[in-house]
């Protein structure tokens, strides 16, 4: 009877709770709908660069058997443009890098002739964005050197640099040209000092000597030069004006953890940075130099405590984040959308990186939708990693590859110092980028008579059809330096030659005695 009854309630119970649970069953899927569109929505956002992938090219392609710097120093070790790749290395007795042009892949000899001015190690390289032969290196011997490297590459180690700059009292870390003025270039060593020198004529023309407390981590120039943003082991961000010598905004513990930051200026204007939380994890932020206070987007990314190198392509709005001794490169989309730092997805391989080198637009293969190409430092190779768009097409794709930066300088450095400021000359790549012929870095001394030569280049465009009338000149004076360079290199092999005899005639001496 007891049994019956509770069969008969529990009966009841179920058909209770099926009527009642089809109505609150309706309701919880059309929530759950609404919530997978509304996820959706947020998670697959639309983006032409959401299926971009990276590839690392085949052995055969890669620069084999260099000795990569083992300074421990965060700086990325390797830059590149469209003509060299140029490594820091380990060098014996002093600082040097390698200067290896973009075809000459394989394994690079260990007597191939490298830049080796400096007396202590090389700690950072940048190469001119207005001159694919000219290389600028900060080293640990205070100076900054710059270099004119041969337009077929070395033949002979470069040991006379075109100048040498001086001015600061610790190691130099950091070198960065001017985006758009020509010969300009900074330097921010250890001794806390921002120096920018005019390297036309040898000059230091702004020194920010009293504005960083603690060692500066990196700077960044913003798209038009005008402002620079410093990263402090202060934990501060500052947003410099260097010509008026001020600070325009600040930022006090953009991140709290006591590990190395990154600030970079982004294309609209704002500044992104990378640091760590003050429990170790890693975070990327973006801010809003009018409006310090709070940040515009914070994530944190993970617990690793390698420093993220941020490379920024303000074409596409794509910040590929790079951390020392990951085996991985994360990249974002940067949007005007909520959450404004957009995870697109990962390259992952086996081997950590030891640095990275990022090439400029100009220098991609742009029939193969190609829209980053990474240089990866292990131990003791530089293997070349490809970023793509999969693209059906065989057409040129417009939108993936806007107008870029070009290698004509917008403005001259005395008209930078007097206070004017440019865009970047833009070129299309719809038929790729063809590499011009550089005009050599000259230095002059500077006098009275030296005003002349930065107006020269507004001039040369006036004056373009006397100039016709010349070419046979200009080619003979062409003719005339070739001679002059293959001279000088003649020269040099003889002298070089000459000690090396002398050194083996007295050990020959010695061994006779």
């Amino acid at each position: 009877m007891e049994l019956s009854v509770c069969m008969w309630i529990g009966g009841f119970r179920s058909i209770h709770s099926t009527v009642m649970g089809a109505e609150t069953d309706t309701v919880c899927a059309e929530a759950k709908h609404v919530f997978h569109q509304d996820t959706m929505r947020r998670v697959v956002r639309q983006s032409k660069f959401r299926h971009v992938f990276g590839q690392a090219v085949k052995n055969d392609q890669c620069y084999d058997d260099i000795r990569v710097s083992r300074v421990t120093w965060d700086s990325s070790f390797c830059v590149v443009n469209p003509k060299f790749v140029a490594i820091i290395i380990e060098a014996s007795g002093g600082g040097a890098f390698l200067v290896l042009p973009l075809h000459k892949t394989g394994r690079i000899d260990k007597s191939y002739p490298t830049v080796c001015g400096h007396t202590g190690p090389v700690l950072d390289i940048d190469w001119s964005p207005h001159n694919d032969q000219v290389i600028a290196s900060g080293s640990e011997d205070c100076t900054v050197m710059v270099w004119q490297i041969p337009e077929n590459g070395l033949t002979l180690s470069l040991t006379e640099p075109v100048v040498v700059l001086e001015g600061h009292s610790k190691r130099v870390g950091i070198v960065a040209w001017h985006p758009t003025a020509r010969n300009v270039l900074l330097s921010a060593g250890c001794d806390n000092i921002v120096i920018i020198w005019n390297v036309g004529t040898g000059e230091a023309l702004i020194n920010l000597d009293d504005m960083h407390l603690d060692m500066i981590y990196n700077v960044s120039w913003n798209r038009n030069g005008s402002l620079i943003c410093t990263a402090s082991k202060d934990k501060k961000v500052r947003v410099i004006d260097p010509r008026k010598q001020e600070i325009v905004a600040e930022k006090e513990r953009a991140h709290e953890g006591a590990r190395p930051m990154r600030a970079i200026f982004l294309s609209d204007g704002n500044v992104f940075t990378t640091g760590f939380s003050r429990m170790s994890e890693r975070q990327l932020a973006l801010w809003n130099p009018k409006n310090m206070e709070e940040p515009i987007a914070l994530h944190e990314m993970d617990t690793s405590n390698g420093v993220l190198l941020p490379f920024y392509d303000p074409d596409t709005n794509i910040i590929y984040l790079c951390g020392k001794g990951d085996s991985s490169i994360r990249y974002f989309e940067i949007t005007d959308e909520s959450p404004y730092v957009h995870y697109l997805n990962t390259f992952s391989s086996k081997e950590p990186q030891r640095g990275m080198g990022f090439m400029p637009k100009r220098g991609l293969d742009v029939n193969k939708c190609e829209i980053a190409r990474f240089f990866k430092l292990h131990e003791r190779k530089c293997e070349p990693i490809i970023m793509t768009v999969p693209r059906k097409s065989d057409l040129f794709q417009d939108d993936l590859y806007p107008d870029t930066a070009g290698p004509e300088a917008a403005l001259e450095a005395e008209e930078w110092f007097e206070g004017k400021n440019a865009d970047p000359i833009l070129i299309s790549l719809k038929h790729g980028y063809i590499p011009g012929k550089n005009r050599d870095l000259k230095v002059v001394k500077k006098n009275i008579l030296d005003n002349k030569p930065a107006a020269n280049k507004k001039s040369d465009l006036i004056n373009t059809p006397k100039k016709a009338a010349d070419s046979s000149n200009i080619q003979n004076e062409a003719k005339l330096d070739e001679i002059l360079k293959e001279l000088k290199s003649i020269k040099d092999t003889i002298s070089n030659q000459d000690e090396r005899i002398s050194k083996l005639e007295q050990q020959m001496a010695k061994m006779t005695v």
